[in-house]
Order: structure tokens, then C-alpha cells, then sequence
């Protein structure tokens, strides 16, 4: 969901601001992760947990977040 109709609470105005910048997921066990971790997380509650598994582990995490960020940057281009 959009973070501009998230409901107050779990929203928080500094959730708010990390929202602007990455995607955020809140997990059921109540952690918070961003941008490529975010998506891996996902990736794995959508029915991929074995992919996602594999991509949390180093270099795949690595290659996960600079894909990301790359997406990100450049998404007006694509």
C-alpha cells in the first residue's frame, strides 16, 4: 500500500521519512527492512521462500541492494 494511506499507527513520521527514500516491509515478527531487502522479504511471503533465502545470503544480498538502488535512481528512464 501506498505509505501516504498507511494507517497511524504502525506508521510513524519517521517511517514516513524512510518511506520517501525505499520501499519498507514490516515484517510479522515486526522488523522493519528497506529497499532490496524489502523486496527479498516479499519475494519470500509471495511464495518464493527458497529463492529468497538464496538471495539474502552474500553476494546475492549485495547484488539484490545495487540492483535496487540502480531501479530506483533510474526509474523515470526505464
Amino acid at each position: 500500500m501506498a505509505y501516504q494511506d498507511a494507517p497511524w499507527p504502525p506508521m510513524t513520521d519517521e517511517l514516513a521519512e524512510r518511506c520517501k527514500r525505499a520501499v519498507q516491509v514490516i515484517t510479522p515478527a515486526g522488523q522493519t527492512l528497506a529497499a532490496g531487502r524489502a523486496s527479498v522479504c516479499v519475494l519470500g511471503l509471495i511464495g518464493y521462500p527458497r529463492l529468497a533465502r538464496l538471495a539474502c545470503r552474500p553476494p546475492f544480498i549485495w547484488a539484490v541492494e545495487l540492483g535496487y538502488w540502480m531501479v530506483a535512481r533510474n526509474r523515470r528512464f526505464l
